[in-house]
């Protein structure tokens, strides 16, 4: 073989386990939420494809997304810091890499008019995702913070986005949702009015997170995600009117219309996601962990600090 092939072979060598490396495969678990959108702004704006990421992102409703990551069928999330701990402490491992949002007004409950304090919801019918969910948590939170509990109300389970076309139509006394259906009961002030959201209740905030197997094989992969997402919201900053047109179309709404779901949360940078794990993270924990307990969605509490490696956070 005469130096131009011995060259050229090498040459092919390289550039194949670049491609490889190039085409590390991930499945993300996520729903419509607002505050997932920079992910999908990420695939879709080719942030992912350029760090070196093969991203499929799979819609899958929250009350199921752990069966997915156990079945192998997605390999990493987006959920809220309290589902992560329902899901391990019932046999799903996974750890969470990054901050994705904080919810401020973005996640709420509808009630009819004549509802004037969450004293009025004793014996009303609410709906709510099914236990082990952000909407069902969020709402037994709420019911603790006003000395109620889930046995003063009939919960029926409902997805946040049938739940708030659901109480638009005239069902229920009250539901539970998040933004972008929460503007649905915003659009629609006859049928009811918003009682409280995370403004009053600063119970909601997401993180993404993979299994362990998927972090211990793919560190650089791992690294790859949470950098390109800080990415994604540089994107929103620099062209926010391209950025909202693209995170809008993959839930059916116009750029001007995400935007005003978006108004409501915080998506949380590199910055904000150092802020946030060295403090906040585990004193929410703990206290979500409690209200997990007493409300029978887990029977024992996992050990908060084996859930979460920041570590990927460059």
């Amino acid at each position: 073989m005469n130096n131009c092939c011995v060259i050229a072979a090498a040459l092919a060598a390289l550039l194949g386990s670049t491609a490889a490396k190039a085409e590390t495969s991930v499945t993300i678990g996520m729903s419509g939420w607002t505050g997932f959108a920079p992910l999908t702004l990420a695939k879709d704006a080719g942030i992912f494809e350029k760090n070196g990421l093969n991203v499929e992102i799979k819609k899958i409703p929250q009350a199921s997304r752990h069966l997915a990551l156990a079945s192998g069928d997605i390999q990493c999330a987006a959920t809220t810091v309290e589902t992560w701990i329902v899901w391990n402490a019932n046999g799903v491992p996974a750890t969470q890499i990054f901050q994705l949002d904080k919810s401020h007004g973005a996640d709420g409950m509808a009630v009819r008019n004549d509802v004037e304090s969450f004293a009025d919801l004793k014996g009303k019918t609410v709906a709510a995702s099914a236990p082990g969910t952000s909407p069902y948590f969020l709402l037994a939170y709420m019911l603790k913070e006003n000395g109620l509990t889930m046995k003063d109300v009939n919960v029926v389970n409902l997805e946040p986005g049938p739940a708030a076309q659901a109480f638009v139509a005239g069902q229920n006394d009250a539901a539970m949702t998040y933004e972008p259906y929460l503007s649905t009961v915003r659009a629609a002030p006859d049928q009811g009015k918003i009682l409280a959201t995370t403004l009053d209740y600063p119970a909601v905030m997401d993180t993404f997170g993979c299994t362990p197997e998927f972090l211990k094989d793919n560190p650089d992969a791992a690294k790859a995600l949470a950098k390109s997402y800080f990415e994604a919201l540089e994107m929103i900053k620099a062209d926010q009117e391209k950025s909202y047109g693209i995170m809008g179309a993959d839930v059916k709404q116009s750029a001007e219309a995400f935007g005003q779901s978006a108004q409501y949360l915080e998506w949380q940078d590199q910055a904000a996601n150092k802020t946030f794990f060295e403090g906040e993270f585990m004193t929410f924990s703990q206290k979500a962990a409690d209200l997990l307990m007493e409300i029978g969605v887990i029977k024992t509490k996992p050990e908060l600090s084996t859930i979460v490696d920041t570590s990927f956070i460059q």
